[in-house]
């Protein structure tokens, strides 16, 4: 079951909880639609790289737990506010690009999955009980162009 929560006024802010699945295709419709579409593909893909650890990875696919996704515009910045009901997660290390990494392939210890959501979101940040991840990802102004044309 998905709960939604929108602003009357305005699809700008809302909440969005669901139990802990892999099933995510109407959660992510949900959490892009106000996403310019030549970004949709790349924010996609790093919004379902969390979604996924918080399911699998923070509530161990338990049904019984859920996941709360606050979602909102500032302006250029779209945000997404991930919780689970986890034990945590503390990053072992900073997954940002480096220069000397060119590629997915060049990732060590850091995985895969947080290499892809530092390359996609402009700020990823845990909380310091690493139950909650906040993505940005800033729209105008932008250096780095969309991987997925």
């Amino acid at each position: 079951m998905i709960a939604i929560s929108l602003r009357p006024t305005s699809r700008k802010w809302g909440t969005v909880s669901f139990a802990s699945t892999l099933h995510l295709c109407p959660v992510l419709d949900l959490l892009i639609a106000d996403v310019p579409p030549r970004w949709q593909p790349d924010v996609r893909l790093g919004l379902q790289e969390a979604l996924v650890n918080a399911a699998k990875h923070g509530n161990n696919l338990d049904p019984s737990k859920t996941i709360l996704v606050e979602f909102f515009v500032l302006e250029d910045q779209h945000w997404w506010v991930i919780s689970d009901q986890g034990q945590g997660f503390v990053p072992a290390c900073s997954c940002e690009l480096d220069d000397h990494k060119d590629s997915i392939h060049d990732v060590d210890e850091c995985g895969r999955g947080l290499y892809i959501l530092y390359q996609i979101f402009d700020q990823v940040h845990w909380n310091p009980e690493g139950t909650e991840l906040r993505l940005c990802k800033q729209l105008r102004h932008r250096v780095r162009q969309p991987s997925v044309n």
